[in-house]
């Protein structure tokens, strides 16, 4: 017989659901039929699987060693003397070293991402930003390797490779819970800077709809709903412009938030980002790459401010602002344009 003492991270997950991730190599079908036959309790009395656990809860397992061995998820066997070695979290904290963490505390966790990392894998053998973070979570004794079994704490957003700037990260399952509900919702405001070409010298905000080419990794912005497109909208402001050098540095604000949407966006309206090699302006970013060693778009998630609400409150995050220093190149050219 094993028995599983629910936690923080479980709580408020369905039975069911719970089962299905720690014992991963059974059918859920299976499953079901175990709880029937009470081979399966829930403090000690039959379930059904829709039950919604609570910390401190018990679930008892009654199955021949074997059979747990075999049903287990692989994980929980890998981590049954306290560490599994070296795995692909360790080996992508290793490898992206101690990026800087922004803010901090028992629910989530806000990193400042470098240009050229990815924010989650593109393909198996990938390193990105979500497995830094469990491995900076394991690093710190945050989590075990153990605990991974039925919590896997997660990164909420995404930004492009090539875009630097803060991604939020939930550490706790109420804080990732909380964070994908408020990105979804669009409660949060999120704020980027860039350099365009071009000047702006108003505010505005702009709309359309967005329709992604899989084939070429790219995407057209199109004025008219045609169906097959999403709806974005974007706002800027300038904050200062440059009309010997024609270039303008610009505050945007994500109103949607989809892939290419601010780069795809400005240049739709002739205002492309300096260093854009997809949707920019090639004359331009062969200057800025011989001079500057710009390889990438200027384009930095630069503040993220949180709205008062109360569970935010509990979290100690109602009404905060945080914000995220720009990679080192953009500084320079800020400096050399616009000070």
């Amino acid at each position: 017989m094993k028995e599983v003492i629910i936690g923080k991270n479980e709580s408020g997950k369905r039975l069911d659901k719970f089962l299905g991730s720690y014992l991963s190599e059974a059918g859920m079908g299976f499953l079901f039929k175990m709880m029937r036959k009470k081979n399966i309790t829930l403090n000690g009395k039959k379930c059904t699987g829709q039950e919604k656990l609570t910390e401190g809860d018990s679930i008892k397992i009654f199955f021949a060693d074997e059979t747990f061995e075999k049903f287990v998820n692989p994980q929980y066997k890998l981590s049954e003397n306290g560490s599994t070695g070296e795995n692909e979290y360790t080996k992508a904290f290793k490898k992206l070293g101690n990026l800087e963490v922004v803010f901090e505390n028992d629910d989530i966790l806000l990193v400042n991402k470098p240009v050229g990392v990815l924010s989650q894998k593109a393909r198996p053998d990938d390193v990105s930003l979500n497995e830094w973070f469990i491995g900076y979570l394991l690093d710190k004794g945050i989590i075990t390797d153990k605990s991974l079994v039925t919590f896997k704490p997660s990164i909420c957003n995404r930004l492009d490779r090539n875009t630097s700037g803060i991604i939020i990260c939930g550490k706790s399952l109420a804080g990732l819970q909380k964070m994908n509900e408020m990105l979804k919702k669009r409660d949060l405001g999120k704020f980027y800077i860039t350099v365009v070409n071009g000047i702006i010298d108003k505010d505005s905000r702009i709309e359309g709809y967005l329709i992604k080419d899989s084939k070429t990794n790219k995407v057209a912005i199109s004025n008219k709903d045609n169906g097959d497109g999403d709806y974005i909208e974007t706002a800027y402001r300038p904050l200062q412009i440059n009309k010997d050098e024609g270039l303008t540095l610009l505050e945007v604000e994500l109103h949607t938030g989809k892939p290419h949407q601010i780069r795809a966006h400005l240049s739709s309206i002739g205002h492309p980002l300096i260093g854009d090699t997809k949707y920019g302006n090639n004359k331009l970013n062969t200057f800025f790459q011989k001079e500057y060693k710009l390889h990438s778009q200027l384009l930095h998630s630069c503040r993220l401010e949180f709205p008062t609400d109360n569970v935010l409150d509990v979290m100690g995050l109602s009404g905060k602002v945080f914000e995220a220093k720009a990679p080192k190149v953009f500084r320079n050219i800020i400096s050399a344009y616009f000070e």
